[in-house]
């Protein structure tokens, strides 16, 4: 096992009860040892940071918080939804990733850590959202995935009415953010809120948005896998 979280650490971390703390220490020793790990931040006092600090910092909404089946889009290496099913343990987190190697090590880091309350799902958003995923989820997340307008695009079909869209961004763009609210009618998708948190190492200027699904998703959505990101709505 390695080593607990640094004593700079925010509360967020330190103030988690001592299983969580342990498994959250199990997911940082595998990036830390996994040569291949899909994450250019490995060492475990940056992994504390720039991984878990910064996933943890979604729970500044209550909204993610009280979700009871939260879908993690683009999960790479497992990060947010890894550390969000740590901190939420009643809760049901599947995450949503394309590329097999991710997939693999999100199962593995999964089972090191022994975090039950989550389920890969190795495939793209849109198949899942055309499918079993379709408007089940009272929370999406994504982190550092894409322009707002794709993952407003790529969570509505997702989200129960109601639902919400937590987005982890860098420095505020207001073309990006124009974009959005062009494009947030036609998904059903309404800009909440728009939080500055940390700073965290490599993630400076973090910003988190928060949008809610508005109705049931409209017809046409999802799109075609690929086509969001392609040509995204708002442009």
């Amino acid at each position: 096992m390695s080593d607990g979280p640094e004593p700079d650490l925010p509360p967020a971390v330190r103030e988690l009860p001592g299983p969580a703390r342990e498994s959250l220490a199990e997911l940082v020793a595998l990036l830390d040892s996994e040569r291949r790990a899909p994450s250019a931040v490995r060492a475990p006092p940056d992994a504390w940071r720039v991984h878990v600090a910064d996933s943890l910092s979604g729970l500044d909404f209550a909204e993610l918080g009280a979700a009871g089946r939260i879908a993690d889009v683009g999960s790479g290496a497992g990060l947010p939804g890894l550390v969000l099913a740590v901190a939420l343990r009643g809760a049901s987190v599947d995450l949503i990733e394309s590329v097999a190697r991710k997939c693999e090590f999100i199962r593995r880091a999964a089972e090191r850590a022994g975090i039950e309350n989550t389920r890969v799902i190795c495939e793209r958003s849109e198949t899942w959202a055309g499918g079993e995923g379709r408007e089940a989820y009272g929370a999406v997340t994504a982190r550092a995935v894409g322009r707002l307008s794709t993952l407003a695009e790529l969570a509505s079909p997702l989200l129960r009415d109601g639902g919400v869209l937590v987005a982890w961004k860098g420095r505020r763009d207001s073309e990006e953010e124009d974009e959005l609210a062009r494009a947030a009618g036609r998904l059903a998708m309404q800009p909440v809120e728009i939080r500055a948190v940390g700073p965290y190492a490599g993630s400076r200027h973090r910003h988190l948005h928060l949008i809610r699904k508005s109705g049931p998703t409209p017809q046409g959505f999802p799109r075609r896998p690929g086509i969001a990101k392609k040509r995204p709505l708002g442009k």
